[in-house]
């Protein structure tokens, strides 16, 4: 079970600038991802980062968002939250790969997102990874968009030059 394991978490990450993340949100199961949102804005908030939030009609519409704030806003980062239940029919699989695939895929564009969007079999599966206090998957999610930042950062002021290496 995935509650008794053992893991480690980075420590977070510092910035000397200011950081603004945009959280989107699919409240589809609102008391879902209102505990996963909790446990984002925590983090958040214990980096020092400015947060906006919005919320979309669902999982499949969260990368679309994402997409339109990289390209017509000023964000740093962004943090993907939503939850699929499995249901009767074959939309789970569509809405958790296409989702999932989307947000990956604007990743290796150079967005730092982190997937919060969670992808369980039944509402007590979701319940226990939501909780802040326990598995806490939003506040996961919100940190691994701000190590991506820094990392990005990192690797913004280093300067490649042009034609061969020494």
């Amino acid at each position: 079970m995935a509650t008794a394991e053992t893991y480690y978490t980075l420590p977070l990450p510092v910035f000397e600038k200011p950081v603004k993340i945009l959280i989107v949100v699919a409240p589809y199961y609102k008391d879902i991802t209102d505990n996963l949102v909790a446990g984002a804005q925590a983090i958040t908030k214990a980096c020092g980062v400015e947060v906006e939030m919005i919320e979309v009609p669902g999982a499949l519409e969260v990368p679309t968002a994402i997409a339109l704030a990289e390209r017509q806003a000023k964000f740093d980062g962004y943090v993907a939250l939503g939850c699929i239940i499995r249901g009767e029919t074959t939309h789970y699989d569509t809405v958790c790969n296409d989702s999932s695939r989307a947000i990956s895929l604007l990743g290796l564009q150079g967005a730092c997102i982190g997937n919060g969007i969670l992808t369980v079999e039944n509402r007590e599966q979701a319940k226990v990874r939501a909780d802040p206090m326990g598995q806490n998957k939003g506040g996961h999610a919100a940190a691994a968009a701000l190590h991506l930042l820094a990392l990005s950062r990192t690797w913004a002021t280093q300067t490649k030059g042009i034609g061969f290496r020494a």
